[in-house]
């Protein structure tokens, strides 16, 4: 009986779509949330926690408790109602990979990562975010 190794990831054909490889359709309800939508979010969620930075801090310190409320505010809405209130807002749901409740721990290693900004500028073929895929997560429109 022969057996065959698992395939490399540099031996993966291309996906077709986004999200194919990962068993979401190609367009619709549940599909990959595309990147349009994902850059308005998150224009939507910094927005907010510049309006509240503002309110709460003034000067140099501003800088620091905007990110703060920013970070906040995702680790606080993605396990509570599915996504930032950007991505509510357009539709979007953050769901793991491995299904149920996405749970605090994705939340938080996602947004550690979100707010060094790096891992969100490096995408895979399915166009999950580096911190999506250490968060074994998956912005999708709900």
């Amino acid at each position: 009986m022969a057996t065959t190794a698992p395939k490399k990831f540099g031996d993966l054909e291309p996906s077709k779509w986004p999200g194919e490889r990962l068993g979401l359709p190609e367009q619709g309800f549940r599909s990959v949330a595309r990147a349009g939508r994902r850059i308005f979010a998150i224009l939507i969620d910094w927005g907010i926690a510049l309006l509240i930075g503002n309110l709460i801090a003034s000067g140099p310190a501003t800088s620091w408790v905007t990110l703060l409320v920013f970070a906040l505010m995702q680790m606080i809405f993605i396990p509570t109602i599915g996504g930032s209130i950007g991505h509510r807002i357009l539709g979007l749901r953050v769901v793991p990979l491995s299904g149920g409740w996405v749970g605090f721990w994705r939340p938080a290693v996602r947004t550690l990562l979100l707010v060094i900004v790096i891992p969100v500028l490096v995408w895979d073929s399915d166009q999950r975010g580096f911190h999506d895929k250490i968060a074994g997560t998956v912005l999708i429109r709900a």
